[in-house]
């Protein structure tokens, strides 16, 4: 049954390819995980402590809950760092990648994707480099992926940039 109301379909108006990537940094501890952690150090320093206190050197106590402290802040510093991510969007018109900071704020660079140049360059040594490039501006990006995600991900989004480029050349 149709819609005497819907206007006709046009061929040539079908969904653009898309691609959207969000990149995290790779996350070890979960919460529950650091929760064991700590009451592991917590247990470990508390028993030294109190071993020193029972030994008549009682000033120990101090700097084994300072160490507990420290280790816990630390902790909390790293998961802050981890809340970064990028997101990665490929519509027929543009490639923008946006990356947001810890405090939320975000940037975002916008490419064209039939001019952009996507490079994944070993680097001695060092971690892998996966940028964008094009008249003129280069974005490094995915730094905080190793390097075997870094290659898949450039992989896909080579393959998903061939894909936008033969669409918008059949148009």
């Amino acid at each position: 049954m149709t819609d005497a109301n819907a206007a006709p379909q046009d061929p040539s108006r079908e969904s653009p390819p898309h691609f959207t990537a969000v990149l995290t940094p790779h996350r070890s501890l979960g919460p529950k995980g650091f929760m064991v952690l700590m009451a592991a150090v917590c247990a470990v320093s508390f028993g030294t402590g109190f071993l020193f206190y029972l030994l008549g050197a009682w000033p120990v106590i101090g700097f084994m809950g300072l160490d507990v402290v420290l280790i816990y802040v630390a902790f909390k510093l790293n998961f802050r760092a981890l809340k970064r991510y990028e997101i990665v969007d490929l519509t027929q018109d543009a490639l923008t990648v946006t990356r947001v900071a810890p405090s939320g704020k975000s940037q975002s660079w916008s490419f064209n994707p039939y001019w952009v140049r996507l490079s994944l360059e070993p680097r001695l040594g060092q971690s892998s480099e996966l940028s964008l490039a094009s008249h003129g501006r280069r974005l490094v990006f995915a730094s905080f992926l190793t390097d075997p995600e870094r290659e898949d991900f450039a992989s896909a989004l080579r393959a998903a940039l061939a894909s936008t480029r033969g669409a918008g050349a059949v148009q």
